[in-house]
């Protein structure tokens, strides 16, 4: 009974295109992130991210993405790399005002490549990922002062490296 209603479910769903006919589409602007087109490629782009977190008071503490390790398995997808980014200093005074937030550290950069070359910086603002965290602080001024103060070495970073 159950296999029957899944295959009659399976066969109202649209087939899915070949993987060759899908298209990945750019980054867009969303709600509480920041999206920034560079003119630069991916690599660059990258690199500008790395150099640019010390002068925003913070250091890359992880890089990940998928595009390499796809590209050995014959998989070819756009330029994609998380850059995560924090300090031990931020981190300490977000651990006093609450222990739960710690869990969105490091803040992290998206940088993806797009269809013409060209590559794009996101992120959410931590104002927006530290949001939910700032009724239980332990003071919620200083948690909002912090949040702000990350947004603004984050957006000190993607104006440095998409200049």
């Amino acid at each position: 009974m159950i296999r029957a209603a899944a295959l009659a479910l399976a066969a109202l769903l649209p087939a899915a295109p070949p993987a060759a006919a899908q298209d990945v589409a750019d980054m867009t602007p969303r709600d509480g992130w920041a999206v920034l087109r560079a003119d630069e490629g991916f690599d660059a782009l990258v690199e500008a991210v790395r150099a640019a977190a010390p002068g925003a008071g913070l250091a890359v503490v992880t890089m990940a993405g998928p595009t390499a390790a796809a590209a050995r398995r014959g998989v070819d997808i756009p330029g994609n790399r998380v850059i995560g980014v924090f300090s031990n200093a931020h981190a300490v005074r977000l651990l006093r005002l609450s222990t739960p937030a710690m869990i969105e550290a490091p803040l992290r950069l998206y940088v993806t490549e797009n269809a013409d070359g060209t590559a794009t910086l996101s992120y959410v603002r931590p104002t927006e990922r530290l949001a939910p965290y700032a009724a239980d602080s332990a003071d919620p001024a200083a948690f909002a002062a912090l949040a702000v103060e990350l947004d603004e070495a984050l957006a000190a970073i993607a104006a440095a490296a998409t200049r």
